[in-house]
């Protein structure tokens, strides 16, 4: 399968210049993609336009991931139903640090390589070009009835909010990237989500009208939910690729949780794995759904890709922690850290740790801490069998809560049936 034809197969191609294929084909392309630095980390929202680099660079063409250092400046109308606020030049370069670092882990910069993958910021060009040149320059080129045409133009004018001139403007700037990038770097490529349809081919009209030039691009469709919620927002909001703003726990759940219907699409377009094997993966989840073999191997794919194998392990020991068969011994190898990480969103409740120094009578303890709304229920759950203490079944003879029971010498994770979980730390 030649590039165009397998990002076809996998569901990743919407829009296509004629002639883009057999250019790929017949030589090693240059191709790039912007990445907006709004924050210091990508989220799961970024990962169609990283594996597009990912495949392009696998087939042994060259990829550019250009920050936006000044697009960034201005804010992009598209798909936008109102302006965003503009950061500062410090915050910019701060979000661009972190946006390059995390960019380094999925494509290969090895220097020496051919087709070594190179990271750009449009603000390089930008920073020393003056608005009179850049309306000379640029302006002349791009008829207002041209800009207007487009999709993302119109609905904003038409909308309540309207457009400022700054906004106006994003799709010159976008373009006149894809212009700088042919004229210096010998891109002919550019790649982005379909929204972007109108900006990139303002770059290819640019290169076309200035430089007596002629450029390709494709896109790829934006990601829906089957369900028509918003795609890699949760409750908590984004899915970061950043650790510390989403937990590879967290993360890897994400990609569990899927749909059916959304896993089937995924699987092809998130992962790197081979045509056959997804087709196994996809006849095996037809005959046997509840398996969930599609969701599981989902999430593998994509935690080890992002985060690393050993947090994907993690991840898969933390959800048996809480909906698996988990023991005692699973639980005390936690760290404290990786124990409040998977317990995210259980109830917490706090006591006085000098509670437990004589022991806690375990009727009184469960109806005090709320965990059930009196002692005659507590007792008969006791009794019944159905409470858990760390993991353990609370057994007729125990009576009391005691410090040693604690966990890190500070948390007891109380079960109540099946899967409600109460977290309760003791403090001094």
């Amino acid at each position: 399968m030649n590039l165009i034809e397998e990002l076809q197969w996998r569901g990743m191609i919407q829009d296509i210049i004629p002639g883009t294929s057999e250019l790929l084909q017949k030589e090693m392309v240059s191709g790039y993609i912007g990445f907006d630095p709004t924050s210091d980390s990508l989220h799961i929202g970024s990962l169609v336009p990283i594996l597009l680099l990912v495949h392009l660079q696998k087939a042994g063409h060259k990829p550019f991931a250009l920050v936006g250092g000044a697009t960034g400046m201005v804010g992009d109308p598209s798909g936008k139903s109102e302006e965003r606020n503009l950061l500062s030049e410090e915050q910019l370069q701060f979000n661009q640090t972190g946006v390059r670092n995390q960019l380094a882990k999925f494509l290969d910069f090895t220097a020496n390589k051919p087709n070594a993958a190179e990271m750009v910021n449009n603000y390089d060009w930008f920073k020393n070009f003056s608005f009179l040149n850049f309306i000379r320059e640029v302006g002349k080129h791009i008829t207002v009835n041209y800009m207007m045409s487009k999709d993302s133009v119109k609905k904003r004018l038409e909308s309540e909010t309207g457009m400022s001139f700054t906004e106006f403007t994003y799709q010159l700037v976008q373009g006149y990237d894809f212009y700088w990038l042919y004229q210096n770097k010998n891109c002919k490529l550019q790649m982005g989500g379909s929204d972007q349809w109108g900006n990139i081919v303002t770059g290819t009209e640019l290169i076309r009208r200035k430089a007596g030039g002629e450029a390709f691009a494709f896109t790829c469709p934006l990601i829906t939910k089957a369900d028509g919620g918003k795609f890699g927002k949760t409750e908590k909001g984004n899915v970061w690729l950043d650790p510390k703003k989403t937990s590879p726990y967290q993360f890897y759940q994400f990609w569990l949780n899927a749909s059916d219907e959304d896993a089937k699409k995924w699987i092809k377009i998130f992962t790197l794995l081979p045509k056959e094997t997804i087709e196994t993966l996809l006849a095996k989840h037809e005959t046997a759904s509840h398996e969930r073999a599609l969701q599981k191997k989902l999430a593998e794919e994509l935690t080890c890709f992002v985060h690393s194998p050993e947090d994907f392990s993690f991840a898969v020991k933390a959800s048996d922690l809480l909906f698996g068969n988990a023991t005692t011994d699973l639980l005390q190898s936690l760290t404290e850290n990786q124990l409040l990480q998977v317990l995210e969103g259980v109830p917490t409740i706090e006591i006085r740790k000098n509670l437990l120094q004589e022991g806690y009578d375990i009727v009184s303890f469960l109806a005090d801490t709320q965990i059930f709304p009196s002692k005659g229920e507590a007792r008969k759950m006791w009794q019944a069998g159905g409470l858990a203490l760390n993991k353990e079944k609370v057994v007729i003879e125990k009576t009391q809560i005691i410090i040693t029971d604690l966990l890190k010498e500070k948390y007891l994770l109380i079960q109540k049936g099946k899967k409600n979980y109460y977290l309760v730390i003791a403090v001094d």
